[in-house]
């Protein structure tokens, strides 16, 4: 049987919205309440590793967490922002899915079918 999670925050409308999704179809799943539960360095950078993806690319720009950090400076290295990304969750891009060893950030929430 395949594990899938849904990293999720409940606060954002595209989440629940994915969440909604996947509750319709068959799929089980985990929900992840990662601004809660906090992620380790291990399973943000496999998550990372499955969404074929640089840590950048999964920051949220407009996040307080990303100004007062000033993470537009290109220089910071992705250890760094990875760290950063597990301090201040919120700047994680949300929600995602994972099912196996495949990843998915469903912007739009449909996105997340593509791996079910």
């Amino acid at each position: 049987m395949s594990k899938a999670y849904l990293f999720h925050n409940p606060r954002c409308s595209k989440s629940r919205q994915a969440l909604e999704i996947l509750k319709k179809t068959k799929e089980k799943f985990e929900v992840i309440l990662y601004l809660d539960e906090g992620l380790d360095e291990i399973l943000l950078k496999n998550i990372i590793d499955m969404l074929g993806i640089t840590p950048r690319e999964l920051l949220r720009k407009g996040e307080d967490a990303y100004r007062e950090n000033n993470l537009k400076d290109l220089s910071i290295n992705d250890k760094s922002l990875i760290k950063l990304m597990i301090e201040y969750p919120k700047l994680i891009e949300r929600p995602i899915f994972v099912k196996d060893d495949r990843a998915i950030i469903g912007r739009p929430p449909e996105n997340v079918l593509k791996i079910v």
